[in-house]
């Protein structure tokens, strides 16, 4: 070992006031600092720069166990090495286990000691070491996890992209229905932030209302642009679109939660929806917000056969078929997000149509600046 290396190696050795044999003879090998009484040695133990630390097993009012505990909080890389006359052999097993380096039983030579000391100095290396090694991989594993979180994004924002030209696209086939897609996807995840929904959940509704309609792709022009009331035969047609659409995507990861959205926003709480005929929970909870979100938008939209009616009106139905068309916590949060939300998300429908890669974005921004405006308030 050379003389430079070894100056480097900070040594704590705690002795009492009247007695610095160890400190003076390990003084020449290693860079050492005496802690004189118990006030001293937690001084010095706090600043955390000490590679092993040498105290008798009884210094003031610490013992062995009670220095290790503080060490491990103050200088958790410091290696301990205990010094005393006599010990307990529960007390022996009890340290070591609680990870003491080594015990040295007076009396003893110094060259035992010093070997000891430079036995203890190695492990404090190697634990650097690994502690290093260990920072370094974990930096690199959340460098990679951050990496390919920005990879699923662009994906995600790639798959938006295509799923949202898709609906246009399927738009252009049901006029009556043009802008309802965009304009219930923004209204939905404003009522499912109330809901206090999670992040996933917040984009399986998000796809899901986007989606909600795919079905009608099976559904022929002639029904579909009818512009008279349709048959029974002909409704029967129509209210397979749910299931169409569950079958074009259920087999996408992606779309697992959106296609729950998407075969279910007709089931009704009472049970009396279709496809399936589900009941009251049983429905998604995605779902179940949508159903109120739709009817709300085709209430307040205009149609060739008659003007949208009021806000005031089209809440009314709501509550008027709470609890038995639509789940009634989910219509209660829906009264409680104030009005002009839901007239700023309407708006910003029917501006000219603009890229958008994450509808959540659009209305995380008013939650967001309505907080912030409730908060200077």
């Amino acid at each position: 070992m050379t003389e430079n290396t070894s100056a480097k190696r900070s040594l704590l050795v705690l002795e009492p006031e009247t007695d610095s044999v160890v400190s003076d003879f390990l003084g020449n090998r290693f860079d050492c600092e005496r802690g004189r009484n118990e006030e001293s040695a937690l001084r010095l133990l706090s600043e955390d720069r000490f590679g092993v630390i040498v105290s008798p097993y009884e210094f003031g009012e610490l013992n062995g166990l009670r220095l290790l505990e503080l060490a491990s909080v103050t200088s958790p890389g410091s290696v301990l090495i205990l010094i005393g006359s006599e010990f307990h052999a529960d007390e022996a097993i009890e340290c070591f286990r609680a990870g003491v380096f080594d015990f040295i039983r007076k009396p003893f030579e110094l060259e035992y000691l010093e070997t000891a000391v430079e036995r203890a100095f190695e492990r404090h290396e190697s634990k650097s070491v690994t502690e290093q090694y260990r920072s370094s991989l974990e930096n690199l594993v959340a460098d990679k996890n951050a990496a390919l979180d920005r990879a699923l994004e662009d994906i995600e924002n790639s798959y938006r992209v295509t799923l949202k030209a898709l609906v246009q696209a399927l738009e252009t086939r049901d006029f009556e229905t043009h802008g309802h897609s965009e304009r219930v996807v923004t209204f939905s995840l404003r009522l499912g932030h109330e809901l206090g929904l999670e992040p996933d959940s917040l984009r399986d509704l998000e796809l899901g209302a986007l989606l909600h309609d795919i079905g009608k792709i099976g559904v022929p022009d002639a029904i579909l642009r009818k512009p008279s009331k349709l048959t029974e035969r002909e409704w029967e047609k129509m209210r397979m679109h749910p299931e169409h659409g569950y079958r074009i995507l259920r087999n996408i990861p992606f779309l697992g939660g959106a296609a729950k959205v998407v075969s279910q926003h007709h089931e009704r709480w009472d049970g009396s929806g279709y496809p399936n005929g589900l009941k009251g929970e049983a429905i998604d909870i995605g779902a179940r917000i949508f159903a109120v979100i739709d009817a709300f938008d085709a209430m307040i939209s205009d149609r060739v056969y008659r003007q949208g009616r009021s806000y005031d009106d089209a809440v009314a139905e709501l509550r008027i078929c709470a609890g038995t068309q639509f789940d009634p916590l989910i219509v209660e949060a829906f009264t409680s997000v104030p009005r002009e939300d839901w007239e700023i998300l309407r708006e910003r429908s029917i501006r000219d149509k603009q890229e958008v890669f994450s509808f959540q974005a659009i209305v995380e921004e008013l939650v967001r600046s309505k907080t912030e405006l409730e908060l200077v308030h």
